[in-house]
């Protein structure tokens, strides 16, 4: 589980059909990784296999299939985070790392950043409510149906753009999309009563 606090960026060092290497700094880990350890990469779960030279992770088809990781390129930037601890502070909120949709990036302007999802995600938008892409915490604001999809906002400060792939997202980038996990257990719930 993570909190959606992104702790280091990474650099994308070497990807092909079945692997993802990320080069990390060494602050973000100075004691160095466990083969096994989970770590958030762009807000996807991934279980370090080798940590020669970089963090290596293996990569199932259906991980690519169904998050943005396979879109990236060597050298592009990426969100890290290690598994959260029992006595770590949650200042996000509960993040598991398991990408339930992919959206894309409408536009970025100073501190706003307009998303789009496809319609049927319009159900865990709430304004104010939380929202973890690429494993950013963020908060939903003035979420919308449009003839494109379901739109948001986000206002991101200058901390969270300086320390995360946020500084170099354009317009078009895709964008991994994990929804409240609170919303989807209260969906759950209500639609086993509604049985």
């Amino acid at each position: 589980m993570f909190t959606g606090l992104v702790q280091a960026i990474g650099k994308v060092r070497f990807r092909d059909a079945s692997q993802l290497e990320v080069s990390t700094p060494d602050s973000f880990a100075p004691g160095g990784f466990d083969a096994g350890e989970s770590i958030s990469v762009n807000g996807v779960c991934l279980t370090v296999v080798a940590t020669e030279g970089g963090i290596r992770f293996d990569i199932s088809e259906e991980t690519w299939r169904r998050t943005a990781l396979g879109r990236l390129e060597v050298g592009q930037f990426v969100n890290l985070e290690r598994a959260m601890l029992p006595t770590t502070r949650f200042g996000g909120h509960v993040v598991q790392g398991h990408v339930d949709t992919v959206g894309t990036l409408v536009s970025a302007e100073e501190e706003r950043f307009v998303w789009r999802l496809d319609a049927a995600s319009d159900r865990y938008l709430i304004d104010k409510g939380s929202i973890a892409l690429d494993g950013i915490s963020l908060t939903v604001v003035s979420p919308q149906i449009t003839t494109e999809g379901a739109e948001f906002e986000t206002w991101i400060i200058p901390h969270t753009k300086a320390h995360t792939n946020l500084q170099d997202r354009r317009p078009g980038d895709p964008v991994n999309v994990e929804f409240d996990v609170l919303a989807k257990y209260v969906e759950k719930m209500i639609a086993t009563r509604d049985r």
